[in-house]
């Protein structure tokens, strides 16, 4: 086996920094890359520690250590994926709704447009105040009964792909939308919830009255290396909200 000094697969990474350590920033810099797509795996231990000249003992080291980061998972049996994090079924955390959590809420996009990013949501996107954004505003609908309104925006050009093709094309859940057609990857997010009342036009889409209590949600979403891809606020009826939190 040649020194992994020499490999060319870490001809990227710093030279200065630990073997394992090089192999892993190469590793990310793939998954950042979209180099694997949401079925299909990384390739065998053996292979890639052939590839970056390593030891399969040193290369089980980095996929552990990128598992523990929720990087990648691991599935005995089944190959190393990238994570893609869980949002189908977080509303349930928050707001009740009768018939379990097997299902999906509908949506239905009210208005896409271009606009100037305000300021709370370019600090949001982490883009220049007034930069071109994509801003999506849709209602979540369970059992044909709307329950939330959402307002999302998205920076462009990286998101203009959503901005072009028909509404009918995306399905209740946004992200596996963004992966398809960007080969973006959303792996975390940091929500944020307060209580206000309900504006007018909030209240005829709730079928609520203006002022009632109203919980909002705000939502910034990550790729695994950190970068903010998207941002939300969210406003549902506080009389279906719903907090539980197990403390040991």
């Amino acid at each position: 086996m040649t020194q992994a000094s020499s490999s060319p697969a870490l001809a990227q990474t710093d030279q200065r920094l630990p073997l394992h350590a090089r192999v892993k920033d190469d590793l990310i810099r793939r998954v950042r890359a979209n180099e694997w797509g949401s079925t299909t795996p990384l390739p065998p231990e053996s292979a890639l520690a052939e590839a970056y000249a390593i030891s399969v003992g040193t290369l089980r080291r980095v996929l552990a250590e990128l598992a523990a980061d929720g990087i990648l998972e691991r599935h005995q049996g089944r190959g190393t994926y990238v994570r893609r994090a869980t949002f189908q079924h977080s509303l349930f955390r928050f707001f009740r709704m009768q018939g379990g959590t097997g299902q999906t809420p509908g949506s239905r996009i009210l208005e896409r447009n271009t606009q100037n990013a305000p300021a709370h949501v370019a600090a949001a996107l982490n883009v220049k105040e007034h930069s071109a954004v994509l801003h999506l505003h849709r209602l979540r609908l369970w059992q044909d009964t709307p329950f939330l309104i959402e307002n999302i925006w998205l920076p462009l050009p990286q998101f203009q792909p959503i901005a072009e093709i028909s509404l009918d094309e995306l399905g209740s859940l946004l992200y596996p939308e963004y992966e398809k057609r960007i080969g973006l990857i959303i792996g975390s997010a940091t929500e944020e919830l307060s209580v206000t009342q309900a504006t007018d036009g909030q209240a005829v889409l709730l079928n609520c009255i203006s002022g009632d209590p109203l919980v909002k949600i705000n939502r910034t979403a990550r790729t695994h290396t950190g970068d903010v891809a998207e941002y939300r606020e969210s406003h549902g009826l506080a009389s279906s909200f719903r907090y539980q939190v197990e403390i040991n």
